[in-house]
């Protein structure tokens, strides 16, 4: 076995059917006295029934959280929590919501409490993003890491169709990039498959039922394994491009993802064979880990081309020439000719097939 270094993250998790009943046991724990509660402005309702659970513990709701989190809506957010006398903040929703607890976090060391009501991952990692100029600069700080983390699959019920296999589909995307990490390690290995095989079992089960409670519970189960994967060890080619295309482009986050990922796993196949290995497992499939994303994506309904979010053929040149400039680090060294036919096979939506090294 090859040396490794393993840090687990630390946080506490609260997962089962009406797990949100113990919000305010958990809000007691931190020691809140006022919590901002935050969320996008779709999900204002879902905000205003925490904070009626919340009562005379919620200082006020901030509901402009938006993909990407663009630095103007960061420093408001900010603003709002120092104005409210905030003492930490609760977050429900998916990613863009719990990043903007973080960009709150940062400056503030605020403790965060995440309610999650997709798949995103997010809360259980201390990386933040922040969007200013066009660029989403990343980041990891301890300080961004929610404290706690209430897990209630009740809350998916509400998730569309479309964005419900997209989110899953991202969240698989944590757990294939940890396979192949540069820091990757056995533990997050095992739950990196773990995660996979759970959402790849839940994901059908949910797609065919909406309501369907054991698969919705397994989709957020392995959401959080994945997620706590991103959380531990490093990312490469695929979040590089993700959040270039993303941050530049302005396109949707878990579409992004589920578009790109097929193609970067294809991009790697042959330089991280026995990462490749564990995703056909998790996924159960025959052909090739790339292939098998790709059907899990297809088979679902999800979108497959780039050129369907809004990504114009001439923005491809620029986005390869991004990506390529400071890029994270991958086990088959990037070439900018590749990435180029990388996106170029994701902006038409092609089938991907390995790509030799």
């Amino acid at each position: 076995m090859q040396p490794f270094v393993y840090n687990g993250q630390p946080g506490r998790i609260v997962f089962g059917l009406g797990a949100l009943e113990h919000l305010g046991r958990e809000i007691e724990l931190l020691g809140s006295r006022r919590a901002l509660v935050l969320s996008t402005p779709e999900q204002r309702d879902s905000a205003e029934m925490i904070a009626a659970r919340l009562g005379d513990r919620c200082a006020g709701i901030f509901d402009r959280a938006v993909m990407h989190v663009p630095i103007e809506t960061a420093r408001e957010a900010r603003a709002a929590a120092s104005r409210l006398g905030a003492d930490c903040a609760v977050t429900i929703g998916g990613g863009s919501t719990t990043g903007l607890g973080k960009a709150i976090a940062l400056e503030s060391s605020l403790p965060i409490l995440a309610i999650p009501t997709t798949y995103a991952g997010s809360e259980v990692t201390p990386i933040y993003g922040i969007t200013e100029a066009g660029l989403k600069k990343t980041g990891r700080d301890a300080r961004v890491l929610p404290r706690t983390v209430i897990y209630d699959p009740l809350l998916t019920l509400g998730l569309p169709p479309a964005m419900t296999v997209t989110s899953a589909m991202n969240a698989i995307a944590h757990a294939v990039e940890g396979l192949y990490a540069q820091d990757t390690n056995p533990i997050m290995s095992m739950v990196a498959e773990e995660g996979i095989r759970a959402i790849a079992s839940g994901l059908p089960r949910v797609h065919a039922q909406a309501d369907h409670l054991d698969g919705r519970s397994d989709c957020l189960y392995g959401a959080w394994l994945c997620g706590s994967v991103l959380g531990n060890v490093g990312m490469a080619l695929h979040h590089k491009l993700c959040h270039t295309l993303g941050g530049t482009f302005n396109l949707p986050h878990a579409e992004t993802h589920t578009i790109v990922l097929p193609h970067a796993t294809a991009f790697n196949e042959v330089a991280a064979g026995a990462a490749m290995e564990r995703v056909r497992r998790g996924l159960g499939c025959a052909g090739s880990a790339a292939q098998g994303l790709y059907d899990l994506a297809a088979m679902h309904g999800a979108p497959l081309a780039l050129r369907d979010l809004g990504l114009r053929e001439i923005d491809l040149d620029r986005a390869a020439d991004i990506a390529v400039t400071a890029p994270y680090w991958n086990p088959r060294p990037i070439d900018r000719a590749g990435i180029r036919a990388l996106l170029d096979d994701a902006f038409h939506g092609r089938r991907p097939a390995t790509v030799g090294a």
